[in-house]
C-alpha cells in the first residue's frame, strides 16, 4: 500500500531546491520525562522480581536507564497494584505534565510563544482520554481558543511520522504560521505485571516521555533549520497483529503485545520502505548523510542497521536514546533528532532520513533536508 505522497524531491545535483525557502520545516524542537529515572536492576529489585528469564530481558536489551512513573509502595514493600482506572489518571497527570514541559522547550527553542501557536497536534498510545491531550494542553497552557488541533491516538510507535506529515501538510497551507506536535507517551500507564514473558517483555522495553516540534512553512529567510520534503508509509499487512493492545479480561487492564519476529519483520523491509521514500529523486541510500531511526530495541535497531547496511555510527542517536530512555514509543524519533540537532554537525545540502514503525505493521518514512 503506498501512502499519498508530497512531491517529489529534486535529484542531488540541485541541493539549493531541496531546502529552499518556503519548504514546511522544523524551527523547534523540546522533550521532557519524569523526574525519576531507574536502572534495569533497580526497576527488578523494586517489583521483587526473581526469574532469571526475566531478568535477562531487562538486563540484555542495550537499555542502561528509563525514566517512569512507578506506582506508589503498598503494605508488602512491593508497587501496589494499579487498576485501570489508576493507570488512566497516571496518564493524564503525567501526560499533561510532561506536554506543558516539551512545548515549553520546543516553543523556546523556535523563539516562540503561546500566543504564536496556530496549530496543535497531540500523538498518544498509552491512553485513551476524551476530550483528548490537544484540547487539555489548549486549557492548560492557556493557548488561543481559535487553535485548530488534531488527535492521533493508539497508532503506536510509528505515530509521530503520520502525525507530522498531517502537521506540515497544515503548515504548508498556512506560510508564515506555527504549527505543533506533542508525542505524549506514559508507558509506564499500560503496563500489566503478571510475570509471563509477554508482559515482562514490553516492561523491560518502555519508558515515559514527551517531546514536541514546531514546524513553520516559511515564505521569506532565513529557512527553517530542516525542511521536510516528503513522507512514505510501507504497510506489512501480514504482520498486522505482530503489535497489538488487548484487553485482559483476567486483569481487567489493556496489555500491550510484542510477537518476538517484529524485529525481523521491520528488518526485511526497511529497504524497501527507504527505496519507496527516495523513488523518483535520483537519490540513493549512500546519498543520505544522517538516519533518525526510531529506538524500537536493540534487536530492531541492528536489524534496521544491517538490512540498510548502515553504520553503528549512524544509528548512534538511536542507540543513545534506548540506552538513556528506553523505547519512547511515538517520539523515540524526536529524541534522537534533538541529539543530532544538538552536534551541529548537519551542513547546508546535507540530507536525512527519519524512520518509524510500529503496528500495522508499518514503516513510516520522512527525507529532511537542511
Amino acid at each position: 500500500m503506498r501512502a499519498t505522497q508530497q512531491p517529489a524531491a529534486p535529484a542531488p545535483d540541485d541541493p539549493p531546491e531541496r531546502t529552499g525557502s518556503g519548504a514546511p520545516g522544523i524551527v523547534g524542537v523540546g522533550t521532557a520525562v519524569p523526574p525519576a529515572s531507574y536502572t534495569q536492576r533497580e526497576i527488578l529489585d523494586t517489583f521483587g522480581i526473581t526469574d532469571r528469564r526475566i531478568r535477562s530481558v531487562f538486563l540484555g536489551g542495550a537499555i542502561e536507564r528509563r525514566n517512569l512513573t512507578l506506582p506508589p509502595t503498598g503494605p508488602d514493600g512491593l508497587p501496589a497494584v494499579e487498576s485501570q482506572g489508576d493507570l488512566l489518571s497516571k496518564h493524564t497527570a503525567s501526560g499533561l505534565k510532561m506536554g506543558r514541559e516539551a512545548v515549553g522547550h520546543c516553543l523556546k527553542d523556535a523563539g516562540a510563544a503561546l500566543g504564536d501557536v496556530r496549530y496543535l497536534c497531540c500523538v498518544t498510545s498509552t491512553g485513551l482520554l476524551t476530550p483528548g491531550f490537544s484540547a487539555l494542553l489548549i486549557k492548560d497552557l492557556g493557548i488561543e481558543q481559535s487553535c485548530q488541533r488534531l488527535d492521533v491516538v493508539g497508532m503506536g510507535c510509528n505515530a509521530g511520522l503520520n502525525a507530522l506529515n498531517a502537521v506540515v501538510g497544515w503548515a504548508a497551507g498556512h506560510p508564515g504560521e506555527l504549527a505543533l506536535m506533542v508525542c505524549v507517551e506514559v508507558c509506564s500507564a499500560a503496563y500489566v505485571f503478571d510475570g509471563t514473558m509477554r508482559s515482562s517483555v514490553v516492561n523491560s522495553l518502555f519508558g515515559d516521555g514527551a517531546a514536541a516540534v514546531a514546524v513553520r512553512a516559511t515564505p521569506q529567510e532565513p529557512p527553517p533549520e530542516s525542511a521536510l520534503l516528503r513522507f512514505t508509509s510501507h504497510i506489512i499487512p501480514e504482520a498486522v497483529d505482530a503489535m497489538r493492545y488487548d484487553w485482559d479480561d483476567g486483569h481487567g487492564k489493556f496489555s500491550f503485545y510484542l510477537d518476538p519476529e517484529v524485529p525481523y519483520v521491520v528488518g526485511a523491509n526497511a529497504e524497501t520502505a527507504v527505496a519507496r521514500l527516495l523513488e523518483g529523486t535520483g537519490l540513493r541510500i549512500g546519498d543520505i548523510a544522517h538516519w533518525v531511526v526510531h529506538s524500537g530495541g536493540k534487536k530492531v535497531i541492528d536489524s534496521v542497521r544491517v538490512n540498510l547496511g548502515l553504520s553503528r555510527y549512524d544509528v548512534r542517536h538511536t542507540t543513545g536514546v534506548l540506552r538513556d530512555h528506553g523505547n519512547l514509543s511515538s517520539g523515540s524519533f524526536l529524541f534522537s533528532y534533538k541529539r543530532l540537532r544538538d552536534e551541529r554537525v548537519a551542513v547546508p545540502g546535507d540530507l536525512g532520513v527519519l524512520m518509524t514503525m510500529g503496528p500495522g505493521s508499518t514503516i513510516e518514512t520522512a527525507l529532511v533536508g537542511w
